[in-house]
């Protein structure tokens, strides 16, 4: 269905609140996600005053809007009050959550006008939205712009974090295996998954100046980064950072959120410690011998 939905069309609990000056649809406010209708499908964003749990995420599938917004309720173990968002994302349905703390709960026009998104999906931030971003803002972006098709190895989120004198950088990148051989012998990848056996092909492949990735949790006898040893022996310089502490399959948490939990000898030769957070350490590895 193509075009702006008549008064008729639009079900009573939903309150439109903007509509595409291009006719793509329209962003409407409702207070619960039970209220997304198909006739939202493929065409609207639905800013709902729930939380983003799976159960309301299964609701919001059904009917298909072009976009969802839901409230983050404080995240919860295990991530509970947003695990709708990676569900929405599977199904390729751009959506995002706002502090429970900007907006009140239970009202979607409060939400919409005063909310302020915390985390999204990667449809979504493909269409723009960003943690930080007013809920109007990201509602409308959801509207006007169309996530970008690609396959799962084409959704790096490849970063550069920082670029040396000598235009060697370090890199925050999702997974070892989108290192590219620009970084072989140059750069610091900062990368998202575990440090195991399985690991080591990609970290010889890559072979970059040096490398943090995830300790996996560690593991049942230190599984999680037994490749840090492994990979010495090619003289790969790296370290991991603690699984409870930055978000496996996300580069940028890596860098911004991790914090070493063990380093290799050569890693260690240039100054990485345990305890020490990422981008310290990402910049020790990153510095030649000769430099001070």
């Amino acid at each position: 269905m193509t075009g702006t939905a008549t008064a008729e069309q639009v079900p009573t609990q939903q309150t439109a609140v903007y509509s595409s000056p291009a006719g793509r649809g329209r962003v409407y406010a409702m207070d619960s996600a039970y209220h997304v209708d198909p006739v939202n499908r493929g065409r609207d964003i639905c800013v709902n005053s729930s939380y983003c749990g799976v159960l309301p995420a299964r609701f919001i599938a059904e009917a298909a809007p072009r976009g969802a917004i839901g409230m983050d309720c404080g995240i919860g173990p295990e991530g509970s009050a947003i695990a709708g968002l990676w569900y929405l994302e599977a199904l390729d349905i751009p959506a995002a959550v706002a502090d429970v703390l900007s907006a009140r709960l239970g009202d979607g026009v409060h939400l919409y006008h005063n909310g302020v998104i915390s985390f999204c999906n990667q449809p979504a931030a493909d269409c723009g939205v960003r943690a930080g971003m007013p809920v109007a803002t990201a509602a409308r972006m959801m509207l006007e712009n169309d996530p970008t098709p690609a396959a799962a190895d084409e959704i790096t989120n490849r970063t550069v974090m920082h670029t040396a004198a000598d235009g060697r950088c370090v890199i925050a990148t999702d997974s070892i295996a989108f290192a590219t051989p620009v970084d072989r012998a140059r750069n610091v990848l900062v990368t998202a998954g575990h440090t195991g056996r399985s690991a080591v092909p990609y970290l010889r492949r890559a072979s970059p100046w040096g490398f943090i990735c995830s300790d996996g949790g560690r593991g049942m006898d230190d599984s999680g980064m037994a490749g840090l040893a492994i990979v010495e022996a090619d003289g790969l310089a790296g370290a991991t950072v603690d699984a409870r502490r930055a978000r496996m399959g996300s580069g940028l948490s890596h860098y911004h959120d991790g914090v070493i939990s063990a380093a290799n000898a050569l890693a260690a030769a240039r100054g990485v410690e345990i305890g020490m957070g990422c981008p310290e350490a990402a910049l020790l590895l990153l510095a030649r011998p000769d430099e001070s």
